[in-house]
């Protein structure tokens, strides 16, 4: 009996080790993404910048002159 519960407890801890691991590895990937989403989604934000028309400075004055009214 004792060595079956032994052999149950090896067996218990080789899965736990293997699940820590991979959840390490997950981890690790989840990580990885995140930054890469973060890169792209500065890069959309300089594109769309860059399609976005700018207004002169005298425009912008003017329509905050025309908000104040």
């Amino acid at each position: 009996m004792k060595d079956a519960i032994e052999q149950r407890l090896a067996s218990l801890q080789s899965e736990y080790e293997a699940g820590q691991k991979m959840l390490a590895e997950l981890e690790a990937k989840r990580s990885q993404l995140t930054t890469t989403l973060l890169r792209i989604e500065g890069a959309m934000q300089v594109l769309r910048e860059v399609l976005t028309p700018e207004q002169p400075a005298a425009d912008n004055v003017t329509d905050l002159q025309k908000a104040a009214r």
